[in-house]
């Protein structure tokens, strides 16, 4: 059973929880300014993150978020669920480093995100019809976190 929304208690989230909570297989909704008239362009992605470390996303070279990342020099990144509660962690920061994406990360994040017998298909997808990815390292500089509790 839930409880009205008037009745739950935010309840900040230790330094430890946000991080493990960063670390499971959320979809990120980031966003980055992308032109100084508008509000920041907001997609959602798939990201890896370890605690303490960096957090990487992959993208196409050409494409607006890589463009816009590109030009801000950061970017935010939010991630949410709603049961057994409601929380989320939303993280920003700089960008640290831009590579090539290999193999293994690409492995790496369709395992995260894709169901085991889906895998292999998904990636060859990407390799055939996706092309050329890159890969963004932020570090996590600011965090905003919450504990909603049941809704």
């Amino acid at each position: 059973m839930s409880v009205p929304f008037a009745t739950v208690g935010y309840m900040p989230l230790s330094a430890l929880e946000r991080e493990q909570f960063l670390a499971e297989p959320h979809i990120g909704a980031l966003s980055v300014i992308e032109r100084p008239d508008r509000g920041p362009l907001t997609i959602p992605i798939w990201y890896l993150y370890e605690p303490g470390g960096d957090l990487c996303v992959r993208t196409g070279p050409a494409s607006r978020k890589a463009r816009a990342i590109a030009a801000a020099g950061r970017f935010s990144l939010m991630v949410e669920r709603m049961e057994p509660t409601v929380r989320y962690v939303s993280v920003e920061g700089p960008v640290t480093k831009t590579v090539a994406d290999s193999p293994d990360l690409a492995r790496e994040m369709a395992t995260r995100y894709v169901p085991p017998d889906k895998v292999e298909g998904f990636l060859e997808y990407e390799r055939t019809q996706l092309g050329e990815h890159l890969v963004i390292y932020m570090r996590p500089e600011n965090w905003l976190s919450a504990d909603l509790g049941a809704v």
